[in-house]
């Protein structure tokens, strides 16, 4: 029996690179307060609680690895995550390290 991922190379690159990437607890943190919606910058911000340029940093990152999609309207950035499988891995972590 082969494992569909394990003959993709690109699916490996891609899931080690978000895994990578959401390994950090304030990028999971942000992760958490977006679960499966669309937010702008500052609602991040006023969520998560740390300066808006902190944020950004690691906004950048998330989508730098393809975690997040963005949309911007007017003078505002809305972020998401951007691809299902990454979605149903953060919807798993946030069911267990997300909720009290």
């Amino acid at each position: 029996m082969t494992n569909r991922l394990i003959d993709k190379e690109e699916d490996i690159q891609q899931a080690s690179q978000a895994i990578k990437a959401i390994a950090h607890p304030l990028r999971l943190k942000i992760l958490c307060v977006l679960d499966d919606q669309e937010i702008s910058v500052q609602d991040i911000v006023e969520h998560v609680g740390t300066s808006q340029s902190n944020i950004s940093q690691h906004l950048a990152i998330l989508r730098d690895k393809g975690v997040l999609s963005t949309r911007k309207e007017a003078n505002k950035v809305y972020y998401r995550i951007g691809d299902l499988r990454t979605l149903k891995l953060v919807s798993m972590m946030r069911e267990v390290f997300c909720t009290s």
